[in-house]
């Protein structure tokens, strides 16, 4: 037990972030989750383009300002945001001084895009050898693709997932479909929240930061995890198949009597288990059904065989029974069903940020939980600017003489 076990986690830690969008900012959200001090770097006046990403709004009564986008909140809650125009040689100067005290950095520029302003991994290495610099692109440092914008949805096309997501084209709606969420973008925010606590532990060693280089297509390729292993294996590209799994029969959607039900089976004593309750355990003893390897060479007797039998029940009935008698399946839940779910309201899923300038938010909840650092209660996220004047006060000792000179002259924008 430690000695302080309401202590965060990574609450000894600052963090430069420079990134915007999603994929940065989902890492450093998860980041000040676990209390480190976030530094969000925004232009003055617009701020990170999710800002206006609306509707929805989530509007702050107490405000004038037209609210901040419920997409710029879900990637947001727990930073400092410090609006510091970037392109001037003072503003550049400031994020150089706050690299100095920050111990990770966080950027999605273009490849070679903060090297006019001094910010790259290499001046800012020889400067400070303890930083730890992560930088997220479209198609990484290198190759001949480095030099291109990526963005997810672009990436969920080039890297596959499109290729096994939907119909066949045989099918009525049959037509490659991305991921309803920008799943590249989450992703690869947090393959960088590992690799930054990957490279942290190294520096506790050499007291060395290093380069991290993430890319949406390499994050997106190795995530295509057992797909792509299915096309090393044998050569041939796997193809859309809707809701059902290359190598597992049943793990897909059926229609019920009333509805639509996901059967995920994953083993053959689950399978046994499903026959009888549906009442034809002969299924189960079928030659042809009875391991998942022959039920995937037989798919189409299989489902020929199971799909009227789906549909001879309701979906609760259905999920009733198959609950009771340890088989995997489940509703498709729209989301105001999934915040109703007992087991989400049981967890606290959806939650209310704490109160700050009187200004409060709905958030979802922060899945990890830790029973000696617990997460950090998480402040909403912030209005642009809101944090200029502190952080360049407290961490940089700066004057308000000089915070007034620099915010005549646009260089920084401070509100709130």
């Amino acid at each position: 037990m430690s000695a302080n076990p309401l202590a965060a986690a990574l609450g000894h830690l600052k963090i430069l972030d420079l990134s915007r969008v999603l994929a940065g900012p989902w890492s450093t959200q998860t980041l000040g989750d676990m209390g480190a001090e976030i530094w969000k770097i925004e232009r003055p006046v617009t701020g990170d383009e999710t800002r206006g990403w609306g509707p929805p709004y989530l509007r702050d009564p107490q405000a004038d300002e037209p609210g901040i986008s419920a997409y710029f909140a879900s990637a947001n809650r727990n930073k400092k945001s410090l609006a510091i125009d970037i392109t001037s040689s003072e503003g550049a100067e400031l994020i150089c001084q706050l690299a100095s005290k920050a111990d990770i950095v966080i950027e999605n520029f273009k490849v070679g895009g903060l090297k006019k302003y001094g910010l790259d991994y290499d001046s800012l290495q020889s400067r400070f050898p303890h930083l730890i610099y992560c930088s997220l692109t479209g198609f990484g440092q290198d190759g001949p693709e480095s030099h291109r914008a990526g963005y997810d949805f672009m990436i969920q096309a080039m890297s596959g997932l499109m290729s096994v997501t939907g119909f066949p084209d045989d099918e009525p709606g049959g037509m490659p479909v991305k991921a309803g969420v920008a799943l590249v973008d989450i992703l690869t925010g947090l393959n960088a929240t590992i690799a930054i606590l990957a490279a942290l532990e190294h520096r506790k060693t050499s007291g060395k930061g290093q380069h991290i280089d993430l890319a949406l297509f390499d994050v997106a390729v190795a995530s295509m995890a057992n797909q792509a292993l299915n096309y090393l294996a044998t050569g041939i590209a796997p193809q859309r198949m809707g809701n059902a799994h290359p190598n597992i029969v049943p793990y897909q959607a059926f229609e019920t009597k009333d509805g639509h039900i996901i059967l995920a089976i994953g083993n053959d004593a689950q399978f046994s288990r499903f026959c009888a309750i549906a009442g034809k355990p002969e299924i189960a003893e079928d030659d042809r059904f009875r391991t998942n390897e022959s039920r995937v060479m037989h798919r189409e007797q299989a489902l020929g065989v199971l799909t009227p039998l789906l549909k001879s029940r309701t979906t609760d009935d259905w999920l009733a029974v198959l609950g009771e008698n340890g088989v995997p399946a489940g509703p498709v839940n729209d989301l105001h069903r999934v915040f109703d779910e007992p087991q989400a309201i049981h967890r606290q899923l959806m939650r209310t940020t704490p109160e700050k300038d009187g200004f409060s938010h709905p958030m979802v909840a922060n899945p990890i939980r830790m029973s000696d650092t617990p997460l950090t209660p998480s402040a909403p996220a912030p209005r642009l600017g809101a944090d200029t004047y502190q952080v360049l006060s407290d961490v940089l000792g700066m004057a308000d003489s000089e915070l007034d000179q620099l915010a005549r002259q646009k260089i920084i924008e401070m509100r709130g």
